[in-house]
C-alpha cells in the first residue's frame, strides 16, 4: 500500500496574498534585473477546496511552488525513499507536464501526459537519483478548449518506513489563548493529521487561561483525549518545550515531538509532512518548518539557519534568504532555492524532535527564553543528530519587525545565553569573536543612550560568572528582575497620543529618509566613528534629570545607530508604532556601563577555558528530566 508524503493542497482563506505559495503563474521575464510577472493565470478565485482547483480554458498553471512541488534533494538525502510517485485526477481536457529542477535551478522537462474526459488519473514514476545537490519535482496543468480541474493530488512512495510510531504536538502559550484554541481548532478539522497524533501537550504558562477562552471547550470536546492542557508557572519557552518533551518520553506510542509556539496560523499539511519524512529518515533527524510573516504572508524568515563559528551567532546562512517574498520571486525564480542547504538548528516556532533524540542528549537548557532552539540544534549535531529545515513544511507566525527584543527585557536573555551556549559549543580558543562582537553592540547601545538594555547586558554577563549550578533556581527570577530594573532607566518609558507629559523636540522631526541610507560606517570609518564618539559621550557633561528638551524627534526607521549619538537628546518611536521614547545622555550611566561591560567582558574571556568545563561538564545534569521536573513542580 503506497504511503503519501506530500498532498497537493490549496488554501481555504480567499486569501490571494498566500495563492503564490501554492501555484505560480506561468509566465515571468526578466526585466531590469528584476523577475516580473507577465500573466496571472492563478486566482484565488480558481481554488475550489482545500484539494482541488481549476485552470482556465486556454491557461497554464504551474505548481512549481513552495507547498505543492516536491523538494527532492532533501528525501534523497535524509531518507530510505529512493523512487516517488505523483498521482493526479482531474477532470476536463489538457496536458500534464512534469519537471525536474538541478541544484543550480535549471528547469528541465521529464514527462508529459495529455487528459481528457472525467475523473482520470494519471500517474508518473519519479526516480530520487540525481539529486544530491539540490534539485525539486513539480508539474504543470494546461487547460485546452475548456476548463481542466484539478481534482487530487499525492506525491507517494511503495518504500517501508524506518519507524512507525506517532507524533505529540506541544504547544507552550503565554496569553495567547485565542491563538491557542483557533490552532487546536485547525488541527481538529484535520482527520489525516489526528491519525497521526499521539498526544496535544498545551503548556499553559499565562494569567489568561486558555480553558477560559470562549471556543475552548468544544475544541476540547473534539479532540478528547488527544488533548492533555498542562498548567504550569511562567518557565519561558525553554520551560514550557521542556516539559512537552518530558512528558513525550513517557508516551510509548511516540516516536515524534513537534514543537509549537503559540501564536502562529498553522498549515496542518506540514505536520504530516514533517511526519513522514520522520518516520522514512534512515537515521533520526530534527526536522524545522520554516515561519512566515503572519502579517505579511509570503514573506519568508529564512531557509536554513547556521550559528557563524567566530562570532558565535544565529542567522540565515547567507543573506538572500533573509525576507524572501514569495510575490516577487517564486521558487522557479529563485536560483538558491533550488540547492539543498543544511542548517544547525530551526527555530522552535515549529521542529520536529525525535524522541530518540531527547532521550539521549536530554531537554532544553534552563534559559526561559533565547538561544534555547539553537544550543539544543548544536547540542544534537555534536551528537551526531542533524537538522533538515524542510521546504513545504512551514507556518505563519507574528513577526519581529515591530518588535525590538534586543533593547527590552529581553536584552538579558540575549547576552547571557548567547555566551553560555557559547561555552557550550564554541571550538574558538577564548570565544573567538564572541565576546569581542558582543563587546561591540553594547558600545553601540550605549552611544544610542540605551542605558537599560546594557545594564540587562551587563547582568547576563555576571549570570555567566556565577556558573550553572543556578540556572534551574534563577528560571523562574530572571525575567521579573528583568523587567524590574527598567524603573531606573526613563527610556523605557513609552509615551503615547494624548499623554499631556509628552516631551516637544525642539528641532521639530527629523526629514524622512525615502531610499535606503548608504552612509553606514564600515571598516576603518566604523573603527574612527568609535574612536570619536566614545571619547564623545565619555566627556558630556549632561545627566538625563537635567534635559528639559529634546533636540530632535526620529520614527524608528530613521532613528539610524550612527545618527543618534551625534544628539544628546532626542525622541525615537517605539519599535511596535505604539508611541514615543525619550533617550537622553547620561554621562554618570555611560561611564559606569562601559567600564562594567569591558571588565566582565575581559574577565569571562579569561576564565573562558574554565568556564566551558565548567558548563560543559554540568550540561547533563541541567538538562536532565529530573532536574527538570523538579523545575516544573517550584523546586
Amino acid at each position: 500500500m503506497p504511503t503519501t508524503l506530500q498532498s497537493i493542497v490549496f488554501p481555504l482563506t480567499q486569501d490571494p496574498d498566500v495563492l503564490p505559495l501554492y501555484a505560480d503563474a506561468e509566465t515571468w521575464s526578466k526585466i531590469g534585473g528584476r523577475h516580473v510577472r507577465l500573466s496571472e493565470n492563478a486566482h484565488i478565485d480558481t481554488v475550489l477546496s482545500r484539494s482541488s482547483a481549476r485552470v482556465k480554458s486556454g491557461e497554464r498553471v504551474s505548481y512549481a511552488s513552495y507547498f505543492n512541488a516536491f523538494p527532492a534533494a532533501y528525501w534523497q538525502r535524509w531518507t530510505v525513499v529512493d523512487r516517488v510517485r505523483l498521482t493526479l485526477r482531474t477532470s476536463g481536457p489538457g496536458t500534464i507536464i512534469v519537471y525536474r529542477s538541478n541544484a543550480g535551478g535549471v528547469q528541465q522537462r521529464v514527462d508529459s501526459q495529455p487528459v481528457q474526459g472525467a475523473g482520470v488519473e494519471s500517474v508518473f514514476e519519479l526516480p530520487l537519483t540525481m539529486f544530491s545537490d539540490g534539485g525539486w519535482y513539480w508539474f504543470d496543468l494546461i487547460a485546452s478548449s475548456e476548463d481542466l480541474v484539478l481534482e487530487a493530488g499525492t506525491w507517494t512512495t511503495d518504500a517501508a518506513p524506518v519507524v512507525t510510531g506517532k507524533l505529540s504536538l506541544g504547544m507552550t502559550t503565554y496569553n495567547k489563548p485565542d491563538y491557542c484554541v483557533a490552532t487546536l481548532a485547525n488541527i481538529a478539522e484535520n482527520p489525516a493529521l489526528l491519525e497521526g497524533i499521539d498526544r496535544i501537550f498545551l503548556v499553559d504558562q499565562g494569567t489568561q487561561k486558555v480553558r477560559d477562552q470562549a471556543g475552548f471547550d468544544e475544541v476540547a470536546e473534539a479532540l478528547g483525549e488527544q488533548l492533555q492542557v498542562i498548567e504550569q508557572g511562567n518557565l519561558g519557552g525553554s520551560g514550557g518545550f521542556s516539559r512537552s518533551m518530558s512528558e513525550t518520553l513517557e508516551r510509548e506510542d511516540t516516536d515524534f515531538l513537534m514543537l509549537l509556539d503559540d501564536d502562529v496560523e498553522f498549515e496542518t499539511e506540514s505536520a504530516l509532512r514533517a511526519l513522514q519524512f520522520g518516520r522514512f529518515s534512515r537515521e533520526p533527524v530534527i526536522v524545522g518548518g520554516h515561519m512566515f510573516d503572519l502579517l505579511d504572508k509570503p514573506v519568508l524568515h529564512a531557509w536554513a539557519e547556521v550559528v557563524r563559528p567566530d562570532p558565535f551567532m544565529w542567522g540565515p546562512s547567507f543573506e538572500e534568504q533573509h525576507r524572501h517574498d514569495f510575490r516577487k520571486r517564486n521558487l522557479r525564480q529563485t536560483k538558491w532555492m533550488h540547492a539543498r542547504l543544511d542548517a544547525d538548528y530551526n527555530g522552535w516556532w515549529m521542529c520536529m524532535i525525535p524522541k530518540r533524540v531527547i532521550a539521549e542528549i536530554g531537554l532544553s537548557l534552563p534559559v526561559f527564553i533565547k538561544w534555547d532552539d539553537a544550543e539544543y540544534g548544536l547540542r544534537a549535531k555534536a551528537a551526531g543528530y542533524r537538522t533538515v529545515s524542510l521546504p513545504g513544511v512551514a507556518l505563519w507566525h507574528v513577526s519581529w519587525l515591530d518588535k525590538d527584543d534586543s533593547q527590552d527585557w529581553q536584552a538579558f536573555f540575549h547576552t547571557r545565553n548567547r555566551i553560555v551556549a557559547g561555552l557550550l559549543h564554541s571550538d574558538r580558543p577564548g570565544s573567538g569573536q564572541l565576546l569581542q562582537n558582543s563587546g561591540r553592540q553594547d558600545i553601540k547601545k550605549l552611544l544610542n543612550m540605551q542605558y537599560y538594555a546594557v545594564q540587562l547586558a551587563v547582568d547576563g554577563m555576571r549570570s555567566v560568572l556565577r556558573g550553572p549550578d543556578g540556572m534551574h533556581d534563577d528560571i523562574s527570577r530572571d525575567m521579573p528582575e528583568a523587567r524590574a530594573t527598567a524603573k531606573d532607566f526613563p527610556e523605557t518609558r513609552v509615551y503615547r497620543p494624548g499623554d499631556p507629559e509628552t516631551p516637544i523636540a525642539v528641532g521639530g522631526r527629523a526629514l524622512p529618509l525615502i531610499d535606503e541610507p548608504e552612509d553606514s560606517p564600515k571598516g576603518l570609518s566604523l573603527g574612527l566613528f568609535t574612536l570619536r564618539m566614545v571619547p564623545k559621550h565619555w566627556r558630556r557633561a549632561s545627566a538625563e534629570a537635567d534635559q528639559r528638551a529634546p533636540e530632535l524627534e526620529y520614527s524608528k526607521r530613521d532613528a539610524l545607530w550612527w545618527r543618534i549619538p551625534n544628539h544628546t537628546s532626542v525622541i525615537v518611536g517605539a519599535a511596535d508604532g505604539s508611541g514615543k521614547m525619550w533617550y537622553r545622555h547620561d554621562r554618570a550611566k555611560f561611564r559606569r556601563l562601559l567600564r562594567e561591560s569591558r571588565a566582565l567582558s575581559r574577565k569571562i574571556e579569561k576564565d573562558w577555558d574554565r568556564l566551558a568545563a565548567e558548563y560543559r561538564a554540568a550540561l547533563p545534569h541541567i538538562t536532565s528530566v529530573s532536574e527538570w521536573r523538579k523545575t516544573f513542580d517550584g523546586r
